[in-house]
C-alpha cells in the first residue's frame, strides 16, 4: 500500500486522552484528530478525514527528521516522540489531563512540551483550528500570553512559555535550546468560562496525572500473562471509556476505512453494549470491579425509555443515535468516501447484543457483588424479550442489512437465558418466569444443534441454511452449552481456522465478499484474539500462546490495535483505536492464564 504525501499510515498514529474526548497525533507531531467536547462531538482538528483544510495542530521539527524513539511512559498515557535533528535531539512530551474533579481546570486541557538535547535545534509549531463539518474558522483574540480562539460557545486557548506569537493557520518558527523547554497549553471551554492554566502548572498537572495512571495500573492482576501488554490495553480501554457516564466508546473516530478508497467508512464513536460488556468482564477479571460497575449502571439510565428492548448502540448519553449522513466536501482517509456521522446500524435487532449484556451482569453477581434491584429488573426484562423474539431473524453481530438465522446470535439469546437463570440463584424471580425461561433456552439448545450444525463439515455454520462459516462462533467453548471436548466444539474451531484464515494468525470474520457491500475488508482482529480464548479453553494452550505472541507482533508501535489488518501488508484497517480488539486481548490473556498448564498443542 502506497500513502500519499499528505496521509500516514493508521497505525502511525497515538492516542492522547482524558476520558471525556480524545486526540490522534502522527509521529510528525501532528495532532490531526480532536472532537470536542467529547468523542462524540465536533471536529475541532480534522485533517485526519477532511485533509488540510479540516485543521491540524503539529509541534515538531522544522524539517523532515528521523524518529529514534517513540513511547508512552511506563504505565501511563504521556506520549513521548524524540528525534535526530542534526547534531541534537528534539523530543515532543505530550498528553492529556484526565483528572480534574475538586479543581478549577477546563475540562479538555492538552499539554505538549518540546525539549532539546545535545544541540538547539529549529522546531515549528502549526495552529490551525477549523470547528465542525464546514472547517468554520474562529473569531481570534489575543489576551495577555493566551490567543483565544471562538465559535460561539465554544472557545480554546492557547498559551505558551515562554511566551510565543501564534497565528492561527500560519507556522510559528521556533528555537529550542537544551534546557529551556517550550510548553505550550491547549485548554477547551463549551457552555462554559474558559480557564487559563499557566504551562508550568499544566505541566505538574500532567506529571501528577502520570502518577495515578501508575497507581490505577499497579492495581492491576500480578498474574496475569503478557502483563505489560495486557495492562497497554486496559489503559486505553479506561482513556476510550467517557468518565462523566463510564461508557465506553466503540472507538474515537469515525469514518477510516475498512477497504481503503471504497466506502466501508462508519461512526465508531458511540457505545455498542456488546463491546461495552466485554470490557466490563474483562475489568472485573484483573481486579477492576468500579469500572464494571459504572457501566452497568449507565446501561440501567440509558436503556430505560427503550426497554425492554436493548439498543444496538446509544449515545453516550444513553440517547438516539444520530441518522447516518454523509458529509460532502471531505476527502476521507486514503479518499475513502464518504465521510459519515450518525450510525444506521443503531436502529437493527441484534439479539446477541443481550446474551453479551447478561453475561457482563452475570459475572459481576460471580464476582461478589450484589446487582442493584433495578439492575436486577432490567436484566428480567431483557431476558422475557429474548424469550419471546429469540426465533425473529436478526441483523447479527456483523450488522448485516439482511436479517438472517444467525446461529451466533441464537447461540448468545441462549446464553442470556442461561446467565439469567444462573443470577436468578441469588435473586428473587418468579418460578412461573424460571420455568419458562428454562424451557426456552432448552428449545434454543435443540434447535441450534438441528439446524445451526453442518455434518458434513463438522460444523456449526454462520446461519441456518447456510454452509459459510463465522468466526464469532468462537465464543462456543466460553459458553458451557456444548462440553468443550465435545467434537462438535473442536470441529468449529478448526474449521473457522482453516476455512477463514487470512493468513498466519489472522482470521476474516465471514467469507469475504458475503456481506451485501462492493468492495473487501481485512482480517477481523478480535476474531484472532477469540481464537487464542477458544483454544485455551479446550485444552490448546501451547496453540494459545504461540498464536497470542504472533498477534502481539501486529500491534500498532504504540501497542494499539484497530479494528482490521491488510493481511497482505500488514496495515491498520477502520475505525483506531478499536474498543472491542483491546477488550478481546484482555479476554485472550485471561483465557491462558486460566488454562491448564499442561494443556497439549494439539485437539
Amino acid at each position: 500500500m502506497t500513502w500519499p504525501p499528505s496521509s500516514v499510515p493508521i497505525s502511525d498514529y497515538g492516542l492522547l486522552g482524558d476520558t471525556r474526548t480524545a486526540a490522534l497525533v502522527a509521529s510528525d507531531g501532528r495532532l490531526d484528530w480532536l472532537c470536542v467536547p467529547r468523542f462524540d462531538g465536533q471536529p475541532l482538528f480534522g485533517r485526519l478525514l477532511g485533509g488540510p483544510d479540516a485543521g491540524t495542530f503539529r509541534v515538531g521539527p522544522a524539517r523532515p527528521a528521523a524518529v529514534v524513539e517513540r513511547r508512552y511512559r511506563q504505565h501511563t498515557a504521556t506520549l513521548e516522540t524524540t528525534w535526530a535533528v542534526g547534531s541534537g535531539r528534539l523530543t515532543l512530551t505530550e498528553g492529556m489531563v484526565a483528572e480534574i474533579s475538586g479543581r478549577l481546570l477546563p475540562t479538555t486541557m492538552i499539554v505538549r512540551r518540546l525539549s532539546a538535547e545535545e544541540a538547539t535545534v529549529d522546531a515549528v509549531v502549526e495552529f490551525d483550528p477549523r470547528l465542525g463539518v464546514r472547517h468554520r474558522r474562529p473569531r481570534v483574540q489575543q489576551r495577555r500570553q493566551a490567543l483565544v480562539c471562538a465559535w460561539g460557545s465554544l472557545a480554546v486557548s492557547l498559551d505558551s512559555a515562554p511566551g510565543l506569537t501564534i497565528e492561527p493557520g500560519r507556522p510559528t518558527s521556533i528555537t529550542i535550546r537544551p534546557g529551556r523547554p517550550v510548553t505550550l497549553v491547549l485548554a477547551v471551554a463549551n457552555r462554559e468560562p474558559l480557564i487559563h492554566v499557566e504551562p508550568a502548572a499544566a505541566w505538574e498537572l500532567l506529571l501528577e496525572d502520570e502518577n495515578r495512571w501508575r497507581a490505577w495500573t499497579a492495581e492491576i492482576d500480578e498474574s496475569l500473562p503478557f502483563r505489560e501488554h495486557v495492562a497497554r490495553s486496559l489503559l486505553t480501554l479506561r482513556l476510550l471509556t467517557y468518565s462523566p457516564a463510564q461508557a465506553p466508546v466503540a472507538a474515537p473516530t469515525t469514518s477510516l476505512p475498512e477497504d481503503p478508497g471504497g466506502i466501508r467508512n462508519w461512526d465508531y464513536r458511540y457505545v455498542w453494549p456488546r463491546d461495552a460488556s466485554i470490557s466490563v468482564s474483562a475489568f472485573l477479571s484483573v481486579g477492576k470491579p468500579d469500572e464494571a460497575h459504572g457501566f452497568l449502571a449507565w446501561l440501567l439510565h440509558a436503556s430505560r425509555l427503550q426497554r425492554p428492548r436493548l439498543p444496538a448502540l446509544l449515545t453516550l448519553h444513553g440517547r438516539h443515535v444520530p441518522a447516518e449522513r454523509e458529509l460532502s466536501g471531505w476527502p476521507g482517509y486514503l479518499g475513502s468516501v464518504p465521510v459519515r456521522l450518525g450510525n444506521g446500524a443503531a436502529r437493527q435487532h441484534q439479539l446477541d447484543g443481550y446474551g453479551w449484556v447478561i453475561d457482563a451482569a452475570w459475572a459481576f453477581a460471580q464476582a461478589g457483588q450484589r446487582l442493584y434491584s433495578e439492575t436486577w429488573r432490567a436484566v428480567r426484562g431483557f431476558a422475557d424479550l429474548v424469550a419471546r423474539c429469540w426465533q425473529e431473524p436478526d441483523a447479527g453481530i456483523w450488522e448485516v442489512r439482511a436479517p438472517a438465522q444467525h446461529v451466533h446470535s441464537k447461540l448468545m439469546g441462549w446464553l442470556a437465558l442461561d446467565r439469567a437463570l444462573r443470577i436468578a440463584e441469588t435473586h428473587p424471580l418468579r418460578e412461573r418466569q424460571r420455568r419458562r425461561w428454562r424451557e426456552t433456552r432448552d428449545a434454543i439448545a435443540a434447535e441450534v444443534r438441528m439446524h445451526g450444525f453442518d455434518p458434513t463439515a463438522g460444523s456449526y455454520v454462520r446461519s441456518y441454511g447456510s454452509e459459510d462459516l463465522d468466526a464469532a462462533l468462537l465464543v462456543l467453548p466460553l459458553l458451557d452449552l456444548e462440553s468443550v471436548d465435545s467434537p462438535r466444539v473442536h470441529g468449529t474451531i478448526d474449521a473457522i481456522r482453516d476455512r477463514l484464515s487470512a493468513g498466519g494468525p489472522l482470521l476474516y470474520r465471514y467469507p469475504p465478499g458475503r456481506d451485501g457491500f462492493p468492495g473487501t475488508e481485512g482480517a477481523f482482529l478480535p476474531c484472532s484474539f477469540w481464537l487464542v480464548q477458544a483454544l485455551a479453553r479446550t485444552g490448546r494452550r501451547v496453540e494459545a500462546v504461540e498464536l497470542f505472541q504472533t498477534m502481539l507482533a501486529h500491534a500498532s508501535p504504540l501497542g494499539l490495535y484497530a479494528e482490521e489488518l491488510d493481511p497482505a501488508t500488514g496495515a491498520h484497517l477502520g475505525n483506531y483505536p478499536q474498543t472491542l480488539t483491546h477488550a478481546s486481548l484482555v479476554q485472550a490473556a485471561l483465557a491462558i492464564r486460566d488454562a491448564p498448564a499442561t494443556g497439549s498443542g494439539s485437539a
